[in-house]
């Protein structure tokens, strides 16, 4: 009988090897396998958002190079010609108008230098402000940046789950459609009733609805991911599944909390922008201030302008020019205050988003810690759940139980097993949630 019951189990296990390895190898075959890594990759590089962020870096970097050349002097070149209209020179009162013979034509042509010597610090601050603008512009497409990663990931997680739920329900069909051979054999030889066969019926159509379901979440998530990564819309995508159970080392709160306010772009962005504002009080100081600048300039022009006489006149000067707005003593004054108002208004956002920073990795190392102790704990419950499932499907062969405790044993066995998965990937995802917040990912 020993031997018998074996055999039976061996034969079971070889149709079950044999129907589903065909269609195991034809998944693995169109399935795009994807890493963590190559999904990061691809993610990264066909990205609206971080091609935008990245067309806004070039544009403040043009900015800087376009407030250094404040600098550089002013240089205009000018030439001018026209018809020189007859004179009428009066010299009695207005009467005997007197035509004296001029040229037709007149000629100028002229170079004018201006130098910059004193600004009040205006083009410094505007050259600093410009280079602030800059680096938040690099530090915003960072954030994006790992905030897209963050995003794929989740969906790449989702992804671990409708494979995990489609072999789950690929065992159960299999074994549902043997415990239904099982029940016909059993309802001819009048051990079991015809209730007992319509209820493993129902169950087994409601598994391959759900196995449907799942192949269809699959191609669902595989498509959207095709799209964020610019792959085929008709490839599907199999997950890294040695992600799961790579072990990672986490750190004590305390120094992801100091990694956050030293690494996380968004802290650092606050506080650029914290400086930006400290910039604008120099740059409305600056108008406070009085300019000096140097100028130079050369003149060529026909005819003389004193005696109108048809010859070349050449003419240069240089000199210092000095000027001050004395209206900015009023202008200035609610500029100032705006300005300063404005530098305690980010003071206070960089207070603010440390306390955000605090609360969420709080939040996400206590779920990184709840979900690796849940994995534990499920680790127990599927083989509990699989032991009991032995047990009670023993028991109806031996018609010492019925058949709503077997479906509940597979139930029970199937909630374990995802739910595990769940764990598993909950556990990823905060990892990297932490790593994102930290500034690290």
């Amino acid at each position: 009988m020993r031997y018998s019951t074996s055999s039976n189990f061996l034969r079971l296990l070889l149709i079950h090897i044999l129907a589903v390895a065909p269609l195991w190898l034809t998944a693995q075959e169109n399935a795009h396998l994807l890493s963590v890594d190559e999904l990061f990759r691809l993610g990264t590089e066909n990205s609206l958002q971080l091609k935008k962020s990245k067309l806004q870096e070039v544009i403040y970097n043009d900015q800087k190079k376009s407030a250094y050349t404040d600098r550089l002097p002013d240089i205009q070149v000018g030439a001018s010609a026209g018809i020189i209209g007859q004179p009428v020179i009066f010299q009695r009162g207005l009467s005997h108008p007197v035509r004296p013979e001029t040229p037709d034509w007149s000629q100028n042509y002229n170079i004018n230098l201006t130098q910059p010597l004193y600004q009040g610090g205006r083009i410094q601050a505007q050259i600093h402000q410009a280079e602030l603008k800059e680096q938040i512009a690099a530090l915003t497409s960072a954030d994006n940046e790992a905030e897209i990663k963050l995003a794929l990931l989740q969906q790449y997680m989702t992804l671990f789950s409708y494979y995990k739920q489609r072999e789950v329900l690929a065992r159960n069909i299999e074994e549902s459609e043997h415990r239904l051979k099982d029940i016909r054999r059993m309802k001819k030889e009048g051990i079991v009733t015809r209730n007992d066969e319509i209820r493993s019926e129902l169950q087994l159509t409601n598994d391959r609805l759900a196995y449907q379901e799942a192949d269809n979440s699959i191609s669902i998530a595989s498509q959207q991911l095709d799209i964020l990564l610019g792959l085929d819309e008709s490839q599907l995508i199999a997950p890294d599944t040695t992600l799961l159970y790579t072990a990672v080392s986490v750190s004590d709160y305390d120094t992801y909390v100091q990694l956050a306010y030293n690494n996380y772009p968004g802290m650092q962005i606050v506080r650029q922008q914290t400086l930006l504002a400290e910039n604008d009080i120099r740059l409305t100081k600056a108008n406070y201030l009085p300019s000096l600048s140097l100028h130079a300039g050369n003149t060529l022009a026909r005819p003389l302008s004193t005696t109108l006489a048809d010859m070349y006149n050449n003419n240069w000067n240089i000199g210092l020019s000095l000027s001050y707005n004395l209206s900015s003593l009023y202008q200035n004054k609610h500029k100032m205050h705006e300005a300063r108002q404005t530098v305690q208004l980010q003071k206070y956002a960089e207070a603010l988003l440390m306390q955000n920073i605090r609360i969420q990795i709080r939040t996400a190392y206590t779920r990184h810690k709840e979900a690796l102790n849940r994995i534990e704990a499920l680790k127990l419950s599927v083989s509990q759940a699989e032991e009991n499932y032995r047990i009670v499907q023993n028991r109806y062969l031996n018609q010492l139980s019925i058949l709503t405790d077997l479906l509940d044993a597979s139930s029970v066995r199937l909630d374990a097993e995802l739910q595990l998965t769940v764990a598993r990937t909950q556990a990823i995802y905060t990892y990297y949630e932490l790593q994102r917040t930290c500034g690290m990912l």
